[in-house]
């Protein structure tokens, strides 16, 4: 059971306050523990992302893992892998834990271990490092692990309630998802704010992450000679019902924070189509009214009143069928959102003064449309912890050839985040 009532979080929160100032001398020691190991963070920037962990590689994804268990503990954390079922085909997580004041505040610091892609290796490139997973997100986690290191040099983590979530299959996770995300959820159940170290926006912190569902839609109408089409034995055929779904779906359901995207399509007198590898084929003439359509897409939104407005709507929508046609519509939240909370947006304001008082600038909250789903919505998204992502790495081409991190960003997110989590833990 969680120590503090999110209502008592936002009472502390303000008690931190966000009046702008020099950093603290304690704060000074801080950032200045941060400079002391740039070369050694480098290092083991370059460790982690010479070793190939994209999903599906499961030797891989551990030996990050281990990389990472073998710093944790060298700051007095206990660490353990978490195995899922065999059947899905994942690695598992990384579990490490620091238990302080009974009293404190009690943080939940999330990363992963996977990427997207299987690898190229690090090189550096003037002020870039690029390598796969240099930015989403081994970047992310060398932040959360170098922040803590530098509390750890300053004394300051030994009174700190830390446990560390990595996950190894965020970029494709394993079904069922409360299966693959238990440990995760059991950590949060004993946290009071959630900080998540994906890739950072200049000048923006994350307190809002759309989730994403998905949707299968399959079409069919009376095929003959095309001279009958529009006619009231035919009707107008699969192709021009999709159509007018697809339209009426762009038309709408325009709403903000609410996007839906027909990835694939499929039509004509004969389909064939296959849903796991998401491609399929299809035959038709010219002088034939097409029989049948098949259209996949994704929906992204903010919270669980959105997404099910925008299924309602949209279910209404492939009902209305043109004559001599009809459509079905399967609809699944498959990744939750995190909407913006009190918590969460005290926490924004906390890191605000933070960089304002490194000479960073403000820090304001990234558009919610900006950003895709990340593991922080399963523990924020029913807005019960206070939550804030974003405070990883400054880089780019995430999920691409070229990936960078930003090298001369790096310090100053350690700076921030060890910071912040200091001005949370008082």
């Amino acid at each position: 059971m969680r120590l503090w009532s999110l209502s008592l979080l936002v009472l502390a929160l303000l008690a931190v306050g966000t009046a702008h100032a020099a950093p603290s001398a304690l704060e000074k020691r801080i950032a200045a523990a941060v400079d002391r190991r740039a070369d050694a963070a480098l290092e083991l920037l370059t460790e982690t992302v010479n070793v190939q962990s994209a999903t599906e590689n499961l030797a891989g994804v551990r030996a990050v893992g281990e990389i990472y268990a073998r710093e944790f503990r060298a700051l007095g954390f206990e660490t353990r892998w978490v195995d899922v079922p065999a059947e899905m085909k994942r690695a598992g997580h990384l579990v490490a834990t620091h238990p302080g004041k009974r009293d404190g505040p009690r943080l939940l610091l999330i990363g992963h271990l996977d990427t997207v892609l299987q690898g190229e290796p690090f090189r550096r490139d003037g002020n870039r490092a690029y390598g796969t997973g240099s930015s989403d997100m081994k970047g992310g986690n060398l932040v959360a692990l170098e922040a803590l290191r530098a509390l750890h040099a300053t004394g300051e983590l030994r009174g700190m309630n830390v446990t560390v979530v990595f996950t190894g299959d965020e970029e494709d996770p394993g079904s069922p998802q409360l299966v693959t995300r238990e440990s995760l959820l059991a950590a949060a159940e004993d946290a009071d704010i959630a900080l998540a170290f994906e890739g950072s926006a200049p000048g923006k912190g994350v307190i809002g992450r759309r989730g994403i569902g998905s949707w299968r839609l399959h079409v069919t109408g009376v095929q003959g000679h095309s001279s009958g089409i529009f006619g009231e034995s035919r009707g107008y055929g699969a192709i021009f019902e999709a159509a007018r779904i697809l339209d009426q779906f762009r038309t709408e359901l325009r709403e903000p924070n609410l996007t839906y995207n027909p990835s694939v399509i499929v039509g004509g007198t004969n389909v064939s189509y296959d849903t796991a590898t998401k491609s399929g084929t299809a035959l038709g003439k010219t002088n034939v009214i097409p029989r049948e359509v098949r259209v996949e897409g994704d929906l992204r939104y903010l919270g669980a009143a959105q997404f099910e407005s925008a299924r309602v709507k949209m279910q209404a929508i492939v009902a209305a069928n043109l004559p001599q046609t009809s459509a079905e519509i399967v609809i699944e939240n498959e990744y939750p959102s995190m909407a913006p909370n009190p918590g969460s947006e005290r926490i924004l304001g906390v890191l605000d003064s933070v960089s304002r008082d490194l000479g960073a600038g403000p820090v304001v909250a990234q558009p919610p449309i900006e950003r895709g789903a990340g593991d922080i919505a399963f523990v924020c998204g029913d807005g019960r912890l206070a939550c804030l992502d974003g405070l990883g790495t400054d880089g780019d081409n995430d999920h691409a050839p070229g990936e960078y991190v930003l090298l001369d960003s790096l310090p100053l997110q350690v700076k921030r985040a060890a910071i912040l989590m200091h001005r949370l833990a008082r």
